[in-house]
C-alpha cells in the first residue's frame, strides 16, 4: 500500500486518483471527528477538510504523519465553522464552551446502550477543546505526541489536559446520571466504552 505522504505529494501535484485514495482511506475517521460535534453539517465539513488539505500552503512537518496533518486541518475547519455560526462580535472560548452550550439539543446519534448514549451526551457537555482531545485519544487511538502536533501544543500539556478532560467527562456524566452505581462501574473501563461507541458512529 502506497504511503499517505507519497499520495499527498502526488495529489498536490495534480493526481486526482491519489486524492481519491486518501479520501477513501481517511474519510471514516474524519467523519467520526465531526459527527458528535456538528450533526447535520458533518458531511460538508469533511469535504472542506480535504479541500483545505489540498489547498494548504503548509507542509507536513518533520516526522508528523499525513493523518496527524489531516486532523490538524479538521480541527481548524471545525473551530472556524463554529465561530462562523456566532453573531458578529460574539466571542467563543473553546476551553470553556461545550457543544451542548452552542446547540443544546439531544445527540442525534443512536447509541444502543444507555451508558453509551450517556458517554456521547457527556462529551457534548464538556468544553470543546477537551471533547476533541478525548475523541482523538480514545476513538482515533492517537498518542499524546500526535495530538500535540495536531493541536500545536507541547506533549506534556496534552498529558495534563487528558487527565483534566477525563475528570470533566466523568463529572458531566455523573451529573447526567445523578451518580448511579452503574455509571461508576462503567467509568472504570472508559477505553472499552469509548471503543464501543466509536464503532457505532463511524
Amino acid at each position: 500500500m502506497q504511503p499517505d505522504e507519497e499520495l499527498y505529494v502526488a495529489w498536490r501535484g495534480g493526481d486526482s486518483k491519489a486524492g481519491v485514495q486518501l479520501f477513501e482511506r481517511h474519510y471514516p475517521a474524519i467523519a467520526r471527528f465531526f459527527r458528535n460535534k456538528v450533526d447535520d453539517d458533518a458531511g460538508d465539513l469533511v469535504q472542506k477538510t480535504f479541500l483545505a488539505c489540498l489547498e494548504s500552503k503548509e507542509r507536513i512537518r518533520g516526522d508528523s504523519s499525513f493523518r496527524t496533518f489531516l486532523f490538524a486541518v479538521a480541527h481548524n475547519v471545525l473551530y472556524k465553522h463554529l465561530r462562523g455560526k456566532l453573531r458578529e462580535g460574539a466571542r467563543l472560548d473553546f476551553g470553556l464552551t461545550s457543544v451542548h452550550d452552542l446547540r443544546p439539543t439531544p445527540a442525534t446519534l443512536l447509541a444502543r446502550r444507555r451508558e453509551e448514549r450517556l458517554l456521547l451526551l457527556g462529551l457534548r457537555r464538556i468544553p470543546l477543546d477537551h471533547q476533541v482531545l478525548l475523541e482523538l485519544y480514545f476513538w482515533e487511538k492517537l498518542g499524546a505526541r500526535e495530538i500535540a502536533d495536531i493541536l500545536g501544543v507541547p506533549e506534556g500539556t496534552i498529558r495534563t489536559r487528558l487527565r483534566r478532560a477525563k475528570q470533566l467527562l466523568e463529572a458531566a456524566m455523573t451529573a447526567l446520571e445523578d451518580g448511579a452505581a452503574e455509571l461508576r462501574d462503567s467509568l472504570g473501563d472508559l477505553d472499552a466504552w469509548a471503543a464501543a461507541v466509536r464503532g457505532q458512529i463511524g
